[in-house]
């Protein structure tokens, strides 16, 4: 399966090192940077986006990313995403039993090896990824309880950039890039 255009047959230059910098961290040829080429300041606002959001803090785990990036991909039923940020989940302390409740996230409460700020974490990622948008004010107060302001911001940040990059994604019809064949993923269905 291919994206519902192709890339340009010219790249810009100045994209070049953008798109060479995407194939080195994630080891693989990624299609989507090439497509955000016919519009150059989509690609560049995309590329920053995704420099800036956190993989590492000094109070959220990265287990905790992890799942909410994981939770935001499945809540989203975005195939790309689900493959990218369910990869190596295993290297994260996520186990199978975790990984089948992320993906039925009505299961998320009787995990028992979740802990109380991970299942908040996660029930926010669904939340995020949710239209219409509804936080209800008993869940609001929870996750202030449970998480500082600086907390509460990067989780929020970190499902809405999944979510950003799952309309996109599905937006141009990109299938999987095969991160992940550890995953149940499902197919993207054609208009």
């Amino acid at each position: 399966m291919t994206a519902f255009i192709n890339p340009p047959k010219k790249i810009p230059m100045f994209l070049r090192p953008g798109i060479w910098i995407a194939k080195k961290i994630t080891g693989m040829d990624l299609e989507i940077p090439k497509l955000l080429s016919w519009y150059p300041k989509a690609a560049i606002g995309s590329a920053v986006l995704e420099s800036l959001v956190a993989h590492k803090d000094k109070k959220i785990t990265e287990r905790m990313l992890k799942l909410v990036r994981m939770q935001a991909s499945f809540a989203a039923s975005c195939p790309f995403c689900i493959d990218m940020n369910s990869s190596e989940y295993v290297k994260s302390g996520i186990t199978p039993e975790e990984l089948s409740a992320l993906q039925n996230s009505n299961l998320i409460p009787t995990v028992n090896t979740f802990t109380k700020r991970e299942k908040l974490a996660l029930e926010y990622a669904v939340l995020i990824s949710k239209s219409p948008l509804s936080f209800p004010g008993e869940f609001i107060k929870s996750l202030k309880e449970n998480f500082d302001e600086r907390e509460i911001v990067i989780l929020a940040s970190t499902a809405a950039q999944v979510n950003y990059w799952a309309r996109l994604i599905q937006a141009l019809g990109v299938p999987p890039a095969g991160f992940s064949g550890s995953c149940q993923i499902p197919e993207i269905k054609e208009l």
